[in-house]
Order: C-alpha cells, then structure tokens, then sequence
C-alpha cells in the first residue's frame, strides 16, 4: 500500500536574512550599544546617588543650625483689617 502524502510539497515561504548581520540601533552597531547603554544607565544612576547624598548635607547643615534658627520679630503688631466693605 502506498501513501498519497509522500509526494506533496510544503509551500516555500521567503527568511529573513537579516539575523546574520551585526546588532545595530541608531547608527551604534554591535558592544557600543551596551555601552551607550551602560553609560545612559550610568548617568542616571549617579545623578539619583548624588542627589540623595546631595540631600543628605544639606539636611545635615541645616540640622546643625538647631531649631530657635528662625528670625523672630519683636514686638507688637497691629494688623488692619484685610477685608473692604
């Protein structure tokens, strides 16, 4: 007995070729994406450490001040009344 499936052909359907060819992403090709990647994660990851410990001294220089730093006026203050009738 012979089978009938033995003789048919699968359709062709066309590759893309282009998974041989180096990575490329806006002119950058190959390692120099992850280092602009590296360098963009970079950036940002120091200016969020900087602006923590940025944070921090000045936290830090103020707290030394204590807390009676503010001007105080003396005195007594008459205020007139804001309102027009």
């Amino acid at each position: 007995m012979e089978s009938k499936g033995k003789d048919t052909r699968y359709p062709d359907y066309p590759l893309f070729r282009g998974l041989q060819r180096p990575l490329e992403f806006m002119g950058l090709q190959g390692r120099y994406i992850y280092w602009a990647a590296g360098a963009v994660g970079g950036a940002i990851l120091g200016f969020i450490i900087a602006y923590i410990i940025a944070g921090f001294v000045v936290g830090l220089f103020k707290q030394r001040r204590g807390l009676h730093s503010k001007k105080t006026e003396h005195g007594v203050f008459v205020y007139a009344s804001s309102k027009r009738l």
